[in-house]
C-alpha cells in the first residue's frame, strides 16, 4: 500500500464514483479501478460495494477511509514542515577573537 493508493482511495470515497475520481485526479478510469482492485487484494478485504453508477464503502472501507485521511494529512503536514525548514537558516556560529 502506497501513499498514492491512499490518495486515490480517498478521491473515490469523496466522489463516490471511479469515473469522477479519475477525472479529478487527471487519470483514466481503468488504471484507477485496477489500483483499487489491487489494494483490495493486498488487504484481503472488499472496500467498495460497486453499483452501476456509484460506489459505497463497506465497513472495512470506512475504517480505511479514516486511516487514509489521517495518513495523507500527516504526509502533507510533514512535507510542509520540511518546505518551511528549507527557508530558515539554522546551525551553530562560533566567533573567536
Amino acid at each position: 500500500m502506497t501513499l498514492r493508493h491512499l490518495e486515490i482511495f480517498s478521491a473515490v470515497c469523496a466522489q463516490e464514483s471511479f469515473t469522477r475520481a479519475a477525472e479529478k485526479l487527471n487519470m483514466s478510469q481503468p488504471p484507477l479501478s485496477n489500483q483499487m482492485r489491487a489494494l483490495e487484494e493486498e488487504l484481503g478485504v472488499k472496500l467498495f460495494r460497486r453499483g452501476k453508477y456509484h460506489v459505497a464503502l463497506t465497513d472495512d472501507g470506512m475504517l480505511l477511509r479514516r486511516r487514509a485521511q489521517e495518513i495523507v494529512e500527516l504526509a502533507e503536514k510533514t512535507e510542509q514542515e520540511f518546505q518551511r525548514k528549507e527557508g530558515e537558516l539554522a546551525g551553530d556560529i562560533s566567533i573567536g577573537t
